[in-house]
């Protein structure tokens, strides 16, 4: 998931302007219509499960067993995951095709500032855990109303 992780690296190196810009009114609301919800952070995490030290690939209950143990203690309000099929750029040059997993963790962005380093630790854990070059990462302004 290099190749992800740095199609995803301008999106992530500016989460503070993301940030500030959830505090201004959607163009929605600035053209009359209702603005609905309250300002989060929407950030979008892609694990792959081919390992780059010939390791056997982590299977799912592998990687269900990550999330209860990492990310569920970080995020208990919830989360999603989705199963995917991802490909990317290894850093020898070549393309990698692997079954992978998207979580999706939505955050108020008032607390963007303390939720940062619980992300960057599940991407740091899984890293070592599972040989992985990356854990790419994407964060976006949402509106959010539950």
């Amino acid at each position: 998931m290099a190749a992800v992780g740095a199609a995803f690296a301008l999106a992530a190196a500016a989460p503070v302007a993301t940030y500030a810009a959830l505090d201004d009114p959607p163009a929605a609301a600035a053209s009359g219509a209702v603005g609905r919800g309250e300002p989060y952070v929407e950030t979008r995490l892609y694990f792959g499960t081919e390992r780059s030290d010939g390791g056997p690939p982590v299977t799912e209950k592998r990687f269900l067993a990550f999330v209860n143990r990492q990310i569920t203690p970080r995020f208990p309000a919830g989360l999603t995951i989705h199963d995917g099929r991802g490909q990317w750029r290894d850093r020898n040059g070549t393309i990698e095709r692997e079954r992978s997993y998207e979580v999706i963790l939505l955050y108020p962005a008032s607390e963007a500032g303390t939720r940062d380093p619980r992300i960057e630790r599940i991407r740091t854990a899984y890293e070592r855990q599972y040989a992985q070059e990356s854990v790419a990462r994407a964060d976006a302004p949402a509106r959010v109303d539950f």
